[in-house]
C-alpha cells in the first residue's frame, strides 16, 4: 500500500487519507477509480471496523471527480453533508471527505514542499512523532529522544518488537517508525487493531480464508500475513486476542508458515512482527488471559513510551502544531496560543494523552476562528476542575488521593459523559473516547460501572 507522500501519475491526482494513526496516499489516475472499504480486494483498503467492506468509490473521468457512496453501513460525508447512497456527486479538489474514522482530500500532483497536514480527524494513536515517518518529527523530551535513539539502532534488524504505552501515546506511529528505519521499509506496513475484531472475523483477517471456508467465503482471500510479504505487521491491542488465536500466532512465529481458514497448505511468510497494548502482559500471563511463551516470542525488545503528562516539555510545541494544521484546514487565519493558554494545558493530567491534546486544541481552533487561542476557547467539560495544580495546593492535613486514583477518576468520569452524549450506545462512545468497544466494556467492568441500554 503506497505510504504518505507518494506522487501520483503524472496526468493523474492523489487521494490523500488521513486515518486515525496514518497518513497514506494513492495515485488517481484519469479514467480510473478507487474503492475504499475494508476489504483488502479494494484499491485503498483501510482496517476500521466503521467501514463497509467496499464503502465508497471516487472516480476520475474526462468530466471531473466524482464519489459515490456504495450502499455503506455508517454512510459517507463530503464537505459535512452525507451522501445519498448509490448516487454519484461531483467532487472538488481538497473537499472533504470522511468515512468512518478516516478523513480524505484529492489533490494535484505538484510535488510536496512541505509535510502533509496532521490527520484531521484523528481518533487514534498520536505521539511527539505525531505523524507517520514522512512527516515532521516533534521531539523535545529526553525519554523521548532515547527512545528515538533505542528505535535506531534495533530498527534495521529481524526482531520482533512490544511497544507498550497508554491509549493515546503514539504506538503505531513509533511501530511505523521502526519499519521506515529498516531494511523492509519497500515494503509494506499493515497494522491490524485486535480488539476491534470478532474471534472469528480476527482470524480470517490475519491467516485468510479459502473459498467455502464459511458461509459468505465466495472467493479466496489473502490474509494481512501474507498480504504484507517483505514488510511489517503490526498488531496493536495485542492483550485483547484471544487464547485460541495466540496458539495459532505462536505456531506462526515459530514456523514462519500460515495456514489459511479452511486450507491445508502451509505457506512461508516473510513478515518482521510488531505488536502493543496498553494492558499489562506480564500480569495477564500471571493471570493466564495471555500465553507466556507468545509474550516471550513477542517481547524481543521493548519500547515503553511515557505518558504525556511525564513529558509536558512537548505540550506547547505539539499543542501549537495541532493548533496550525487545524487552522490549515479549517481555512481559518493563523492562530497562536496565549501564554495562559499553554500554562493551562501544560497543568492537565492528559489521560487521553496526545489524542486527547489534539482534540481539545482543535475544539479551541473553532472557537477562536483564528488569532489568539486563549483559556476562553479551551472547552471547559473536558478539563476536570481538579488539575495537578490544585491537588498540590489543597491544605496539608487533606488527604491527596494517587496520582493513580486521580487519573482513574478522570477516565471514569470521561466515560460515563460520552455514554450520555451518546445515548447509551456503547459502540459510538467507544469511536467518541478513541477506544475499542471492547477495550470500553473492561473498562466500565474495571470502574463496576452497569452496561447501559441504549436509549
Amino acid at each position: 500500500m503506497p505510504e504518505s507522500g507518494s506522487l501520483p501519475t503524472p496526468d493523474g491526482l492523489r487521494l490523500v487519507v488521513i486515518g486515525p494513526d496514518f497518513v497514506r496516499s494513492f495515485p488517481l489516475a484519469l479514467g480510473a477509480s478507487l474503492r475504499i472499504g475494508r476489504s483488502l480486494e479494494t484499491e485503498v483498503s483501510i482496517d476500521d471496523p466503521l467501514l463497509s467492506r467496499v464503502h465508497a468509490a471516487i472516480r476520475y473521468g474526462s468530466d471531473g471527480l466524482s464519489i459515490e457512496d456504495l450502499g455503506s453501513a455508517n454512510g459517507t460525508k463530503l464537505r459535512g453533508d452525507k451522501l445519498e447512497p448509490h448516487r454519484r456527486t461531483a467532487l472538488g479538489r481538497g473537499d472533504l471527505i470522511e468515512a468512518g474514522r478516516s478523513s480524505m482530500m484529492v489533490h494535484g500532483n505538484e510535488p510536496d514542499t512541505e509535510p502533509l497536514p496532521a490527520p484531521l480527524a484523528r481518533r487514534g494513536d498520536t505521539s511527539p512523532s505525531a505523524l507517520p515517518s514522512s512527516a515532521q518529527l516533534v521531539v523535545e523530551n529526553e525519554a523521548m529522544r532515547e527512545l528515538h535513539e533505542l528505535i535506531r539502532r534495533i530498527a534495521p534488524s529481524e526482531i520482533s518488537v512490544l511497544i507498550l504505552g497508554e491509549t493515546g501515546v503514539g504506538k503505531e506511529v513509533l511501530a511505523h517508525q521502526v519499519h521506515t528505519r529498516s531494511k523492509r521499509n519497500s515494503g509494506p506496513f499493515l497494522a491490524l487493531n485486535c480488539g476491534a475484531f470478532s474471534e472469528e472475523l480476527l482470524e480470517s483477517e490475519l491467516f485468510g480464508h479459502e473459498r467455502g471456508a464459511f458461509t459468505g467465503a465466495h472467493k479466496t482471500k489473502l490474509g494481512l500475513l501474507e498480504t504484507a510479504a517483505g514488510g511489517t505487521i503490526f498488531l496493536d491491542e495485542i492483550g485483547e486476542m484471544p487464547i485460541s488465536l495466540q496458539v495459532k500466532l505462536l505456531r506462526v512465529l515459530e514456523e514462519r508458515k500460515i495456514r489459511r481458514v479452511g486450507g491445508l497448505e502451509a505457506i512461508p511468510i516473510d513478515v518482521r512482527f510488531i505488536a502493543a497494548t496498553n494492558r499489562d502482559l506480564s500480569a495477564a500471563v500471571e493471570l493466564s488471559k495471555f500465553r507466556e511463551d507468545l509474550y516471550y516470542r513477542l517481547n524481543g525488545i521493548t519500547l515503553r513510551v511515557p505518558p504525556l503528562r511525564e513529558r509536558r516539555d512537548e505540550i506547547p510545541r505539539l499543542a501549537q502544531s495541532f493548533a496550525d494544521h487545524a487552522a490549515n484546514r479549517e481555512c481559518l487565519p493563523a492562530v497562536r496560543l496565549s501564554a495562559s493558554a499553554i500554562q493551562q494545558l501544560g497543568q492537565y493530567a492528559w489521560p487521553g494523552n496526545i489524542r486527547e491534546l489534539k482534540n481539545v486544541v482543535e475544539h479551541a481552533v473553532v472557537l477562536a476562528g483564528g488569532g489568539e487561542i486563549t483559556v476562553d476557547h479551551i472547552p471547559r467539560e473536558k478539563l476536570p476542575q481538579r488539575t495537578p495544580t490544585a491537588i498540590a495546593g489543597r491544605a496539608s492535613d487533606e488527604p491527596a488521593d494517587s496520582l493513580k486514583d486521580e487519573l482513574e477518576a478522570v477516565e471514569r468520569d470521561r466515560i460515563l459523559k460520552a455514554l450520555d452524549a451518546c445515548a447509551g450506545n456503547q459502540t459510538r462512545a467507544a469511536q467518541l473516547l478513541g477506544l475499542s468497544r471492547q477495550a470500553l466494556i473492561r473498562r466500565l467492568e474495571q470502574y463496576s460501572v452497569t452496561r447501559p441500554r441504549k436509549r
